[in-house]
Order: C-alpha cells, then sequence, then structure tokens
C-alpha cells in the first residue's frame, strides 16, 4: 500500500499543478470572451459591468451584460458539461473513444430539434416559440436515454455491453427518423437545421442560461461523487463490486447525469463535437487516469477549451461567425490523429 501511495503521489502533485495552469486559461480566456469583438470593449469597461455596471455608458452595458456574459456563461458551464460526461463515459466503458454520444443521447436530441424546426408550426407546444427547439432536443435526450435503460435493465442490473449496443442502434434509428424529416423540409428549414447541427453559442441568453444552466450545472455536481467510483470500476465491474462498490446504481447515477448535462447543453448549442473525446484524452496524457482529479480538471479544460472555440469563431471572418461546431472539429481532429499515431490511446507502442 506504501509503494502504491507513493506511485500515485507524484501524479497527483502533477494533477494539482495543471488545475492551477487551467485556472489561470480559464481566467484569460474568460476576459479575452468579454473585451474581444466587433464593439471594442476594454478590461476595465469588464470589470465595471460586473461591479458598477449602472456607470457604464447604455450601448457598453448592454453589449457585455446582455451579449457576451451570457454567453462567455454558456460556453463554460456547456464545455465543461461535455468534458466531464467525456471523461464519465470513458470511465464508465472503459473505452478511450467513449463520448457523450456514445449511448445515443447526442442523436435524440438532434432528432427532438429536427421534430421542432421541421413540425414546429404544427405541434402543439408551437407557442413556445423560440423555446420550441431546446425544449424538443432535451425532451429526445431524456426520451432517448429513458428507453435505453428500460432495454440495458434486466432484474435490477444494467448491462453496459447491451447499452453500448443498444445506443448504436438507437442512435442509427434516430438518424434515419431526422433524415425523413430533412427530406421533407423546405429551404429556410434546411438552412435552420444546417445551422443548429453546426453547433452554435450565437443564441444565448439569460433566459435560456438560467432554463439550461442548472440541468448542465446539475449533471456535473452528480458526477463528481462517481471518481472513486469509477476508478474501482477500471479493475472490471466483478472487481469493482467485491470491493464492496454499490455498481448499479454507479452506473444509474452515470447514465442519468450524463444524459442530463450532455442534453441540456446540445439543447441550447446544438452539435459540438470533440470536446468530450479530446479533453479527458490530453488530461490523461498529462497527470493520469485517477477520476478525483481527472472530473475537476476536464470541466476546466472543458470550459476554456470551447470560450477559445467560441472566440476563434467570432473573429475568424468578423463581422460574420463561424459555426463553432466546425472550429471544434477542426482543432480535435488533428489531435485526435495524433493521439491515433502515437499509439497511446489504443496500447500500441
Amino acid at each position: 500500500m506504501v509503494a502504491y501511495a507513493d506511485s500515485i503521489a507524484p501524479r497527483r502533485a502533477i494533477a494539482l499543478r495543471v488545475r492551477g495552469w487551467l485556472w489561470v486559461a480559464l481566467i484569460a480566456c474568460c476576459i479575452l470572451s468579454l473585451t474581444t469583438g466587433a464593439t471594442g470593449v476594454t478590461l476595465w469597461d469588464a470589470l465595471v459591468a460586473l461591479l458598477t455596471p449602472a456607470e457604464l455608458p447604455l450601448s457598453a452595458k448592454v453589449v457585455l451584460w446582455d451579449i457576451r456574459l451570457p454567453r462567455m456563461l454558456m460556453a463554460m458551464v456547456v464545455g465543461a458539461s461535455l468534458a466531464v460526461s467525456g471523461a464519465v463515459m470513458q470511465g464508465l466503458f472503459r473505452n478511450p473513444l467513449a463520448d457523450p454520444g456514445i449511448v445515443g443521447v447526442s442523436a435524440g436530441a438532434g432528432t427532438g430539434a429536427v421534430v421542432a424546426i421541421v413540425l414546429g408550426g404544427a405541434l402543439p407546444f408551437a407557442a413556445l416559440g423560440p423555446w420550441l427547439v431546446p425544449v424538443a432536443a432535451a425532451a429526445g435526450a431524456w426520451a432517448t436515454i429513458m428507453v435505453l435503460y428500460l432495454i440495458a435493465t434486466r432484474r435490477g442490473v444494467t448491462a453496459i455491453a447491451t447499452l453500448l449496443l443498444a445506443g448504436i442502434a438507437i442512435a442509427a434509428l434516430a438518424g434515419a427518423l431526422s433524415g425523413v424529416l430533412i427530406y421533407a423540409a423546405d429551404d429556410t428549414q434546411l438552412r435552420d437545421l444546417t445551422f443548429w447541427g453546426l453547433g452554435s453559442l450565437a443564441g444565448a441568453t439569460w433566459t435560456k442560461l438560467l432554463a439550461a444552466g442548472p440541468l448542465m450545472l446539475a449533471g456535473l455536481a452528480c458526477a463528481r461523487p462517481l471518481a472513486r467510483g469509477l476508478n474501482g470500476l477500471a479493475l472490471g465491474e466483478a472487481t469493482a463490486h467485491h470491493i464492496g462498490l454499490p455498481v448499479q446504481r454507479l452506473k444509474r447515477l452515470a447514465i442519468l447525469s450524463t444524459a442530463a448535462a450532455t442534453g441540456a447543453a446540445v439543447a441550447v448549442s446544438g452539435g459540438i463535437g470533440f470536446v468530450g473525446i479530446v479533453v479527458p484524452h490530453l488530461l490523461r496524457l498529462i497527470s493520469g487516469p485517477d477520476h478525483e482529479e481527472l472530473l475537476p480538471n476536464a470541466a476546466l479544460m472543458g470550459a476554456s477549451l470551447l470560450l477559445l472555440a467560441d472566440l476563434i469563431s467570432r473573429v475568424i471572418v468578423a463581422p460574420a461567425e463561424l459555426p463553432i461546431g466546425i472550429v471544434t472539429a477542426t482543432l480535435g481532429g488533428p489531435f485526435f490523429l495524433w493521439l491515433l499515431l502515437r499509439g497511446r490511446t489504443f496500447g500500441g507502442p
């Protein structure tokens, strides 16, 4: 036990140093997010807006309080949710390729959004107006996870392999349904579907943040107590059960917390890929697989990464905006290929 503790201590020290640098990076990204854009706003204006907003000119106050601050907070909570959900899914499935979409949650949310966009005028919930798409996406995510849980659970035990395979099947069915609706959509609806699928934080408002934020934060809060259980699960379900871990409760909480966080994130931001795969991989390479350090660090890095991607999307083709999903794919794709070439992901040389 002493030798084991001695081997763990250096990695935890590295993880703590990494966390300190991640806090620095997050603060820097927040400052850049508030002060960068078509309208010039200084760091002093941002500080005044946070402390004494009444002293700001109306134009600067509107830009900071009504546009940039909710967008910054939305990017932080969405990025943290996707990164932590990816880390939890990889720990649960003991598979480095797992991400929040592996159990079909993202596909279910996407189908809900497609239904709302294509059939929104005919739905009884059309009175929701701008809230129709986020509500439909969240409902699709939750419906998917409940169906998967019922399929994979027998006699109170959830089979991870069944959950994975059923998730692939449900994602395929959801994609087929979305394809049928897209085929029937008109030009305006196709444009809306394209932009929603590519992901964007341009529509972030305080109302959306207050509606979806608590659900994402609840998912993050539920994921944190899973750390020790995920460490034990890395030894295998049988071993985890014999050392006293509540394996079934662990799996249930992991699935539901991921569904809550990912469903809410997809509902308000659309399709944003690679965050859930790239962030946990990079942190494991730097500081090891201990989930007690990995999960909080993943939240910080995910928030910083999405803030950086959102900043790039706003300035690279200014005054227009590039969909943020394109930016994350451009950053994440080469990184994932680099991992493959190193052979670290799949246990190669």
